[in-house]
């Protein structure tokens, strides 16, 4: 499967300290429109929640890390599910020790400072639906 998209344009910005930091993308990309695009972002959060997609029992393992940490990494795309703008991203974090954690970044994960680029796109819309193989919602 490949769909050609072309950029249509970009927001960038700075999301507010204490909140949520998936909720706060996501609600960014309701108000904006944004059905089809690209998300990266930098900056540090106050604790984190992080998710792991276990392929044997086709579940998510939650884990929490409740301290500070930088994000390195925070790489994802929007798409629709269920007729919303959803949001999907990955997220590299740094403690003061230099340890990394990674996973899929889930809702718990509170801003301390955070900017953002999301690359909006125009082309096919990527809707996501249950996949019975995989047990996840993936691009149809």
């Amino acid at each position: 499967m490949a769909e050609e998209v072309k950029q249509k344009r970009v927001l960038m910005g700075r999301l507010d300290h204490g909140d949520d930091l998936l909720n706060s993308l996501t609600a960014l990309c309701k108000e904006h429109d944004v059905q089809l695009g690209k998300v990266t972002a930098i900056g540090a959060v106050q604790k984190a929640k992080l998710e792991y997609y276990n392929q044997w029992n086709k579940q998510y393992e939650e884990s929490e890390l409740p301290k500070p940490l930088e994000i390195t990494s925070l790489v994802g795309n929007v798409s629709i599910k269920d007729g919303e703008p959803v949001v999907h991203a990955h997220v590299n974090l740094a403690d003061s020790d230099g340890n990394t954690y990674g996973g899929h970044l889930a809702e718990g994960t509170i801003i301390f400072a955070t900017e953002y680029i999301i690359e909006v796109y125009e082309g096919a819309i990527l809707k996501r639906q249950f996949d019975g193989v995989t047990g996840l919602p993936l691009w149809r």
